[in-house]
């Protein structure tokens, strides 16, 4: 049994931050309906590694979905998505605000066809405010949040991600949105509008950042690998050539670290006793850290933090999370059966279920795939249906 089985989701947007909160409905058994444009696709079938012209990121993007294309520039394609919402649950659109409006699809209109679905808006901007008709992306939320201004080195310029960081945030906070929106359906019977903006979520992560700017007049800084909240955090280089990470978020742990490098005077500081103070002192405690570490290799550094319970962990590249025996463990990755590749190692759900756990059962299917049983199970005729794709409304 799947937590979402009864639930069937229409995914009519494009990229990563909607199409990831449709993934992880999908994950958990809901019935989700991929809608792509018949000719073009969806263009994360274009980006990152391919084989043999198949794209990856959408084997993994796309996997527990069916695939119907169709053109909802078209009146007929319009005519489908009616349809299809009148037995649906949920669509996940993010298309620029105005669009669906201008194409008869408006919230209020599928509303009246199905007053229990869930119209989940996913745009850049949001969909009111000087900037919704803009464009937008994941990069300019890292931009706009306050991100890029705090990530990088104090002499260096801002940094981006080197991933769709705010995508995904906004997919994961997509995803909890719809299931608050079906939860309050539970009581009231009635589906409603979610709007999100992909600036918004992304805030969240980054701390009391506006809270302590309207009380305190603090304007985050850059600081590399160090934390602005405690310290010693930072990367660090062993004899051996390898990285590792440590934290001390812990008051405890701290003073571990600090004691098992050679310095447990410093515990007896009276700035040592919060993270605020330990800040003031990071040169001092990271040059303690790294000089120790500096003196032996990665293996026995790690060691010796596990006797005295400290945490640290390898810096790793993806050769390394390969072979990792923790991931191996938890089931992270697994081969999943593919009908273009034969066979594709995917990340695995995010989380597990005692009683309904979530499983990838096929990876991101050829465009068009599903499109005749899609409308076969919309009751439109064999003839129907070649119709349509004869005068390319559907793939």
């Amino acid at each position: 049994m799947t937590s979402l089985a009864d639930l069937r989701v229409i995914d009519a947007a494009t990229l990563f931050a909607g199409p990831s909160a449709a993934t992880m409905l999908g994950d958990f058994g809901a019935d989700v309906i991929k809608i792509e444009h018949p000719r073009r696709g969806d263009p994360s079938r274009g980006h990152g590694a391919s084989v043999n012209g198949v794209g990856l990121w959408w084997k993994t993007l796309s996997r527990n979905k069916r695939t119907a294309a169709v053109d909802l520039s078209r009146a007929e394609g319009q005519e489908i998505l009616r349809r299809l919402a009148g037995r649906s649950d949920v669509l996940i659109e993010n298309f620029r605000p105005g669009t669906l409006e201008r194409w008869n699809l408006a919230p209020e209109d599928l509303l009246a066809l199905n007053p229990r679905l869930i119209v989940a808006r996913m745009t850049g901007f949001g969909q009111t405010g000087p900037m919704a008709a803009r464009p937008g992306f994941g990069t300019l939320a890292e931009a706009m949040s306050g991100f890029a201004a705090m990530t990088g080195e104090p002499d260096g310029p801002p940094t981006l991600p080197p991933l769709a960081l705010a995508d995904g945030i906004a997919g994961l906070a997509m995803a909890y949105a719809i299931m608050v929106a079906l939860r309050a359906r539970e009581h009231t019977g009635r589906g409603q509008v979610i709007d999100m903006a992909i600036i918004e979520p992304i805030l969240g992560l980054l701390g009391p950042q506006m809270t302590a700017y309207k009380a305190l007049g603090v304007v985050p800084r850059r600081t590399g690998n160090r934390s602005s909240s405690n310290a010693p955090r930072n990367t660090y280089r062993t004899r051996d050539g390898r990285w590792l990470a440590i934290s001390t978020s812990a008051q405890p742990i701290a003073e571990r670290v600090v004691t098992l490098v050679g310095r447990p005077d410093l515990v007896e500081q009276q700035w040592f006793a919060t993270g605020h103070g330990r800040v003031e002192h990071v040169d001092e405690l990271d040059e303690a850290v790294a000089s120790w570490i500096a003196e032996r290799d990665a293996d026995e550094v790690i060691a010796r933090f596990e006797e005295v319970q400290a945490a640290v962990a390898p810096i790793y590249d993806v050769t390394d999370i390969a072979g990792d025996p923790q991931y191996a463990a938890l089931g992270t990755f697994v081969d999943v059966p593919d009908e273009e590749l034969g066979s594709v190692t995917l990340q695995n759900v995010l989380f597990r279920l005692s009683d309904t756990p979530g499983e990838i059962r096929w990876p991101g299917r050829p465009l068009g795939r599903d499109t005749d049983e899609v409308l076969a199970g919309l009751d439109y005729s064999g003839e129907r249906i070649a119709g349509l794709r004869e005068a390319g409304v559907i793939a």
